[in-house]
């Protein structure tokens, strides 16, 4: 079995699976999964992983041979987890994580822990410009990582020679390794909390990072924000929980860690933990691959999708007094630079709409706005949704291909990262022209309520001069 090395490792390390439940195989496009041998039932315990083969800061011996001073020159990203990875990856074979980083000495042995990727930071510059006009450019993070790796990792690597021996530095060290173990961590990590001792083996909420539970990094809210926030010393690569490509509880507790079925699941099926809902570009860039199902008017795609709107791209559109201190007084009453939205909405977003009728106000408006501290309620006019379809289109200018030249691109055979590249903008475009067809259809719905309400009025008015007549 392929597979029997890996597994030997974990039950070495004392890790515990159900044999009869689980097994390990490769799936189209998400790779190395588990699948149920046979029928799980909801509440059944998958696996066990003991907390101390959790590879982490907080377990690697690294933090401590370093000291504390060079220790902390790495900062608090995620150049320390990465140089941790890297250096129990180079102990080979005999290290304690050896047989978790596939280090084996059998030509039949498959590697748990991948070593190629078709995520965001791989793509050649040729195949990143197919992305131009989706934000997901702006988050692949490359060049943070590669800072990072020359000056902070690579220093403290030359100066501490007796823990990196220089001779197989420029193989074990070097930056596509560290781009790789840094994939591993966006792809494979969970939040591991230290054990406190309180109730902390209640199954996890999805995108949980509270001490309920363990799961792989998610959430609605932006993915650059959750990764900022995260301590380092709480993200683990976790044996055996990785290979579930994407939700079966995993509880805490004291000494270990338990994957166990949140649902019934049939023989032959994959079994998933799950890393929320993500959209496309988020799919890509994290994991290496994006989703289709069927969607509300028939066609294929990610109904969890969004495209964002800079406020730069309003802000140009708008010729008004004082827009940087308008701006400004936004983003202090709470506001994003940043808006969403999303592919399921029926409407444009709230904060929008409280933007766009803030700029728009008359500078008296402004005034009194800016003195009472008060933003303006999100009820769209037809001022503030003429100025919502200019930037709307403004923004769909910015991807150089239109909606129907990417529907014919998918129908061609095209290679894997220019078809991913095309369902990902193409799907943001979608939803750029509902979101165009909400507001022409707002637009038309004020028209009309106009047009009653001047009728109302001419007959008021009507009614108002009669009654006098009669009066007299």
């Amino acid at each position: 079995m392929a597979d029997k090395a890996f597994l030997d490792w974990f039950e070495r390390r004392g890790g515990t699976y159900a044999k009869d439940l689980i097994g390990l195989q490769d799936f189209p496009d998400t790779g190395r999964g588990a699948v149920a041998l046979k029928d799980i039932d909801e509440d059944e315990t998958l696996f066990e992983i003991p907390r101390d083969i959790v590879l982490s800061t907080r377990t690697s011996e690294l933090p401590g041979l370093l000291g504390e001073e060079d220790w902390e020159s790495l900062g608090s990203g995620w150049a320390s987890l990465i140089l941790c990875m890297m250096w129990e990856e180079a102990k080979g074979p005999q290290g304690k994580w050896g047989g978790y980083f596939g280090l084996f000495d059998l030509p039949f042995a498959k590697p748990s822990m991948p070593a190629t990727f078709t995520t965001l930071m791989f793509w050649s510059d040729e195949e990143l410009a197919q992305l131009k006009g989706s934000t997901i450019l702006k988050k692949i993070g490359k060049s943070e990582a590669e800072a990072d790796y020359l000056e902070r990792v690579l220093p403290l690597i030359k100066r501490r020679p007796e823990l990196f021996p220089p001779v197989g530095v420029a193989e074990q060290y070097s930056l596509e390794r560290y781009h790789i173990n840094g994939s591993r961590i966006l792809s494979r990590s969970f939040h591991v909390e230290n054990w406190t001792g309180k109730d902390q083996n209640s199954e996890s909420d999805e995108g949980s990072e509270g001490p309920e539970g363990m799961d792989v990094d998610d959430s609605k809210e932006s993915e650059d924000e959750s990764e900022e926030r995260e301590d380092t010393a709480d993200v683990g690569m976790t044996p055996m929980a990785d290979m579930l490509n994407a939700r079966h509880g995993l509880f805490y507790e004291e000494q270990v860690l338990k994957m166990i079925s949140t649902k019934r699941i049939l023989k032959g099926e994959q079994i998933w933990n799950t890393y929320g809902n993500p959209p496309n570009a988020d799919l890509i860039r994290r994991y290496g691959h994006v989703d289709l199902v069927p969607m509300e008017d028939g066609s294929l795609g990610n109904p969890s999708d969004v495209v964002e709107i800079c406020a730069d791209l309003a802000v140009k559109l708008v010729d008004a007094e004082e827009l940087a201190q308008r701006v400004d007084f936004f983003l202090e009453e709470g506001g994003d630079d940043v808006f969403v939205i999303e592919a399921a909405d029926d409407a444009l977003p709230e904060d929008l709409i409280v933007f766009l009728r803030l700029l728009l106000l008359s500078p008296s408006e402004w005034r009194k706005a800016r003195e009472k501290e008060s933003l303006p309620k999100p009820k769209p006019d037809a001022e503030s949704l003429k100025l919502a379809r200019r930037v709307l289109e403004e923004r769909l200018k910015e991807y150089p291909t239109s909606i129907e030249d990417d529907e014919t691109l998918l129908k061609q055979d095209t290679p894997r990262n220019s078809r991913s590249a095309v369902i990902v903008r193409l799907g943001e475009k979608k939803i750029l022209r509902k979101a165009m067809q909400i507001v022409d259809a707002t637009l038309e719905q004020l028209a009309h309520k106009g047009g009653k309400d001047k009728k109302r009025k001419r007959g008021n008015k009507e009614g108002d001069g009669a009654g006098k007549k009669l009066r007299r």
